[in-house]
């Protein structure tokens, strides 16, 4: 960031490293690296646990057969292990597996995707007919040609308590975390190291990571990294119980899925995790308005509900009104649909991570890990070059 509005002189506070954004991918890495005994200070706009970024409404789903690209699978190995340590950190329930399913026609990403990553890694799967699907699974009517990888080694996180979990973990291992406090400026210390401003504090550090999430042209204006932000909506509909009883809707028998056949749009969503009053949650996967995290509009339109209802019951026919709820939330998302995690070319004591497109919170638990590995040894043991930031350069 340019030093405009540094304001006046005030002392420096030192840190070994501070963590901007403590949101998703910030508060792991606090976490992580409170853990590997650096003094740690975070940074924060908001609450945790807040609704105004991209880690609230309840769920995100958690699946390995991973039809983006089969190089992300040995990251959600990690991931995976990285939730159940931060479960018996924290004591709190967070990650439920209940099973996901992947549809589509043959040639489709969604099911050839799946299916290839499951093939190269080894996964345990099943191949399912639309046959099949509609008996094992009655809430689904799939299209006559469709087919579904199913995989009992997937289901959902809670994206509130996860945040939630690592700044109280992060807290507890000795890190200082700083809430309601906005970052102004940060920018390279003359003699190496960093400075950040906040209206209220000037800090300093050898090393920072920024995490900034749909912020990131705020904070990275630099980088000139080709993101969107984009307005996303999630919504929860009342499933018909007399066509299809509640148990079947529940996550003891129902699996989280993402579904694209032919030429209609993605889906995704969850079984009924919070009840009948709760709702049946789900949302188009790309469908994203561009918007700014200043000024995205939080209001979610009746033909809104509609056109997502109408496309849910292309695949599930037994839902309807009311709409229990709807919510928006906030993409950030590169051309590639890949992430952007790594040192910043211009600072190597500068890490970054962001443009996570809408699939990065499974990866929570691995990012906090790659980021404490870049400020502690400048590299990391996990797989990242997809992820490299000068790659639109």
């Amino acid at each position: 960031m340019t030093p405009a509005g540094r304001g006046c002189v005030a002392e420096v506070e030192s840190f070994e490293a501070i963590v901007i954004g403590l949101g998703s991918m910030g508060a792991a890495a606090a976490n992580e690296l409170a853990g590997r005994g650096f003094r740690v200070l975070g940074l924060e706009t908001y609450q945790p646990g807040h609704d105004q970024g991209s880690a609230h409404g309840g769920t995100r789903i958690i699946r390995q057969s991973y039809f983006e690209d089969p190089a992300y699978v040995p990251l959600l190995f990690s991931a995976y292990s990285g939730f159940r340590q931060l479960e018996e950190e924290s004591g709190r329930k967070l990650m439920e597996l209940c099973g996901g399913i992947y549809i589509g026609h043959p040639e489709s990403k969604t099911f050839a995707g799946s299916k290839a990553a499951a093939e190269q890694w080894g996964l345990d799967h099943q191949v399912l007919t639309a046959a099949q699907i509609r008996s094992r699974f009655p809430t689904f009517e799939p299209h006559e040609d469709a087919l579904g990888l199913y995989e009992d080694n997937a289901g959902y996180v809670r994206p509130e308590q996860t945040v939630i979990a690592n700044a109280e973990v992060a807290a507890q291992k000795g890190a200082v975390l700083k809430f309601g406090e906005p970052v102004t400026w940060w920018g390279a210390a003359a003699g190496g190291g960093v400075e950040v401003r906040t209206p209220v504090g000037h800090y300093g550090a050898d090393r920072l990571i920024i995490s900034p999430g749909a912020w990131a042209p705020q904070l990275l204006p630099e980088l000139r990294l080709p993101l969107s932000i984009e307005r996303m909506v999630f919504h929860w509909f009342t499933p018909d119980f007399s066509a299809v009883p509640q148990p079947a809707w529940d996550e003891r028998e129902h699996p989280v899925y993402v579904e694209q056949t032919y030429d209609n749009l993605q889906i995704y969503g969850f079984p009924m995790t919070d009840g009948s009053a709760g709702g049946f949650k789900l949302g188009f996967f790309r469908l994203g308005t561009p918007t700014t995290a200043q000024t995205v509009n939080r209001e979610v339109a009746e033909e809104e509900n509609q056109r997502m209802l109408d496309r849910a019951r292309q695949l599930f026919p037994h839902l309807g009104y009311p709409v229990v709820t709807a919510k928006t939330c906030l993409y950030s998302v590169t051309p590639d649909e890949h992430f952007v995690i790594g040192s910043h070319p211009e600072h190597e004591q500068v890490a970054i991570a962001c443009g996570f497109s809408g699939h990065g919170f499974k990866f929570v638990p691995v990012v906090g890990e790659i980021l404490a590995d870049l400020v502690e040894h400048g590299k990391t043991k996990h797989p990242v070059e997809l992820f490299n930031p000068m790659r639109f350069s």
